[in-house]
């Protein structure tokens, strides 16, 4: 089993959805880092449960508390522990269902594999593991700030509603969209298309079945250098990191599937002389016409903004009546009980900023031991 994300800044989460508690330990994190747990909190808080109408109505409060690692403020280079305990599990939920396998889930997959499974919930299957990630992303964020990078992410797309203009460019952008991003209870800086979400994931709610969606992740102000050709490109490290948060079934960097359909002379992004738009938010001393490339050259940052992008698939818990079959392959109809979210976009765009922002912050310590200046 693989538990472990990094090689320099290396993180391990732990725990299962309604097991005692969870949480990660973070490996390599560099001393004299100014770090409190309220620095965590801040990022657990944009992703816990029961946050809105269209969320799960599981409450907890996800409280951050640092084990080891941080004194008197500061981090002392050695391995962080934080713990967030479960406060609100309910596995009397799952019991009638534990020797089913469910339509959608990992239930069937991980018993075929380990040959045992935590049937509470989806045990590390769920998306509840998801905090240890957001946890260390809080982190790698703090490390990645004082190098000038901002990392803001969005919901780009719900079903047939989405927002279809690139809208971040800069610096001065990314900090005033996150602004309009974390206004929207749907995470969309579009009034329009956000009203518009708010129905889609209500009428899915009502009809108890589940949406899927977009998300859009954008880094700023990477230096361009960043990178480790040739099995651990940036770009390749970035997919893995995003598509191994649940539900994704899909990642794209830039132009992405688009660019299947387009002829080089279109694709091919012209270097120019640093000038605004960019201005602020590029880091390399050359900027290119348009970002096709998304930030992203032969596995090398380039300077652009990094722009990537993970299709999340409707949540496979809906309340409707379902067919499925017991592990005596015995023909059973089910229906999901339980807390869940019909619509679990939202609440992923925090958890890719994590994964974005962690997989920056280990390629930025690697590329400083890369050449000799």
């Amino acid at each position: 089993m693989s538990n472990t994300f990094g090689q320099l800044f290396r993180i391990t989460t732990w725990g299962e959805s309604h097991g005692v508690a969870i949480g990660v330990v973070i490996d390599g994190c560099p001393a004299g880092l100014e770090l409190s747990e309220d620095d965590i909190q801040r990022e657990l808080d944009r992703r816990r449960p029961g946050q809105s109408k269209i969320a799960s109505p599981r409450k907890e409060r996800d409280r951050a508390e640092i084990l080891s690692g941080v004194f008197e403020g500061v981090t002392l280079g050695t391995p962080i522990s934080i713990i967030v305990r479960n406060e609100d599990a309910r596995p009397v939920h799952y019991e009638e269902l534990k020797d089913v396998y469910r339509p959608g889930h990992a239930d069937y997959t991980w018993e075929a594999k380990y040959g045992a499974r935590d049937w509470r919930g989806g045990g590390r299957a769920s998306a509840r593991e998801t905090v240890g990630r957001v946890a260390a992303g809080a982190i790698a964020r703090k490390i990645l700030e004082r190098v000038g990078v901002e990392i803001v992410g969005f919901v780009k797309q719900v079903e047939n509603s989405l927002i279809s203009a690139n809208i971040v460019k800069t610096l001065e952008n990314a900090i005033a969209l996150r602004k309009e991003v974390e206004s929207s209870i749907v995470r969309c800086p579009d009034k329009k298309v956000s009203d518009q979400i708010i129905k889609l994931i209500e009428r899915a709610r009502k009809d108890g079945d589940s949406v899927g969606g977009i998300v859009e992740v954008v880094a700023v102000g990477v230096p361009a250098g960043l990178g480790e050709p040739v099995f651990d490109k940036l770009s390749a490290d970035l997919m893995k990191a995003l598509g191994s948060i649940p539900a994704v079934k899909g990642v794209e960097i830039g132009s992405g599937f688009a660019c299947a359909a387009m002829r080089g002379s279109e694709h091919n992004d012209t270097f120019q002389k640093f000038s605004p738009p960019y201005e602020g938010g590029v880091r390399g001393g050359l900027v290119t016409e348009t970002n096709n490339a998304g930030g992203i050259l032969g596995g090398i940052s380039n300077g652009m903004p990094i722009v990537a992008r993970i299709a999340i698939k409707p949540p496979s818990s809906i309340s409707r009546e379902q067919r499925s079959v017991d592990k005596s392959g015995n023909p059973r109809t089910i229906r999901v009980g339980g807390r869940h979210d019909p619509c679990v976009v939202p609440r992923a765009v925090p958890i890719a900023e994590a994964m974005m922002a962690l997989t920056l912050a280990d390629h930025w310590l690697r590329a400083r031991v890369s050449k000799v200046d």
